[in-house]
């Protein structure tokens, strides 16, 4: 299926922000849940955010508060507002839609 295409990752310190795109081609991608992840180093990927095609949105208790997930139907893009970022938010970050490849993902470094 068609390769889903994260960007905007990038070295930031704590306390900053970053926000996150997700780009795809397809109808399914507008009527289908979309998902952020993220995987750190040695660590198993963990969920981070989903957003319905109603615009329902659910988050994972450690972004909670900080992170915001939205969606552009017409550009089918997904992003990822990301505030107050912690050194424990470094990861690769990916996004997820059921039918597509997964991207390379976009790497999020927080440090000072």
């Amino acid at each position: 299926q068609v390769q889903l295409v994260e960007s905007g990752g990038g070295l930031v310190q704590p306390g900053r922000s970053l926000r996150l795109s997700c780009a795809a081609s397809g109808s399914r991608f507008s009527i289908a849940p979309i998902r952020w992840y993220r995987q750190a180093p040695g660590k198993e990927r963990e969920w981070v955010a989903t957003i319905t095609s109603g615009g329902i949105t659910n988050y994972a208790d450690s972004v909670k508060g900080r992170f915001t997930i939205s969606r552009d139907i017409a550009k089918n893009t997904v992003h990822l507002q990301m505030n107050t970022l912690k050194p424990e938010d470094t990861a690769v970050y990916y996004c997820y839609c059921d039918g597509y490849h997964w991207g390379q993902g976009t790497q999020v470094t927080v440090s000072s």
